[in-house]
């Protein structure tokens, strides 16, 4: 979350639904990764402890372990929206995202899966920490049919990005390239942030939407984004991807890390909205998942 940014929409604010299944989680404490940065978006690497504070249902709550984390091992699913609508950009997105997995997937240590989706998702290749084989499959796709992107968000963090434990242990990540638009998926747009939630994932999302003009779907990415601590980028010419990977890169190594017991510790299994904030800091501002669902026991 971003302190000082503009208001969210009433439409937008409302928290996440919970869903008809059932998660067991053994939750004692929060895991929150998040970034700070500046008024001209630099990331600020330099904090500690004290210099935040951290709400929770207006009650400050203590913070047992803090770092800043830059070497964390990564898990990230890359979501690819293959549906027609995509179709004029499409080969130069996948390289792009082909050299980004280049980039960030060091051998024995990181991994990613691709999800590719239209009138439902398909998973093209499960976690890996194989570049190349990643690549390959990139290469593969061919465009065509309808957009599932909320099945595949949800369909990711479930089955997949929350499954290396403990979860505090790695970074995971949602990097979805497409629209924003779904007409195809078996779940809810919030369904598929709860399960975000409770993966603990960021999202980071790729517009496809190149008319300069803001779209539902534009309103659901940036959405994503905000929720969970991450950020939607627009870029108009197709050249601009590789920067906005470059981005997404960066920010995934320039990254704090704070764990604390909530005070007192609900076990309602409902959201529980979480603020965090640089003390005295009008300038600096955090980007974080906004709050956690509790278990229920």
């Amino acid at each position: 979350m971003a302190f000082g940014a503009p208001a969210i929409p009433a439409a937008l604010a409302q928290p996440p639904q919970e869903t008809d299944e059932t998660i067991k989680l053994e939750v004692t404490r929060v895991n929150l990764l998040f970034t700070v940065t500046d008024r001209r978006g630099r990331f600020v690497n330099n904090l500690r402890r004290e210099d935040f504070d951290l709400v929770e249902n207006k009650r400050r709550q203590n913070i047992i372990e803090f770092s800043s984390e830059s070497d964390l091992p990564l898990r990230i699913a890359l979501l690819i929206d293959v549906s027609n609508s995509i179709r004029d950009r499409f080969r130069f997105e996948l390289e792009a995202a082909a050299e980004f997995l280049q980039r960030v997937i060091r051998r024995g240590q990181d991994k990613a899966l691709i999800y590719s989706f239209h009138t439902e998702p398909e998973l093209v290749q499960g976690l890996t920490d194989d570049a190349e084989l990643l690549t390959r499959k990139l290469r593969e796709l061919r465009p065509g049919g309808g957009t599932a992107m909320y099945e595949s968000v949800y369909l990711a963090c479930r089955d997949h990005l929350m499954l290396d434990q403990p979860r505090y242990k790695y970074r995971r990540a949602v990097i979805i390239i497409g629209d924003g638009e779904d007409n195809s998926s078996r779940f809810t747009r919030d369904q598929a942030l709860e399960m975000a939630y409770r993966a603990e994932t960021v999202i980071y999302a790729i517009s496809t939407n190149i008319s300069r003009v803001e779209t539902d779907g534009d309103k659901v990415l940036k959405y994503y984004a905000r929720e969970t601590g991450g950020r939607a980028f627009f870029p108009f010419k197709a050249e601009d991807l590789t920067q906005d990977f470059e981005n997404i890169a960066n920010e995934l190594r320039s990254q704090y890390s704070i764990l604390y017991r909530p005070d007192p510790l609900a076990t309602d299994g409902r959201f529980h909205p979480v603020q965090l904030r640089v003390r005295g800091r009008k300038d600096l501002f955090v980007r974080a998942r906004r709050g956690y669902y509790a278990p229920r026991m």
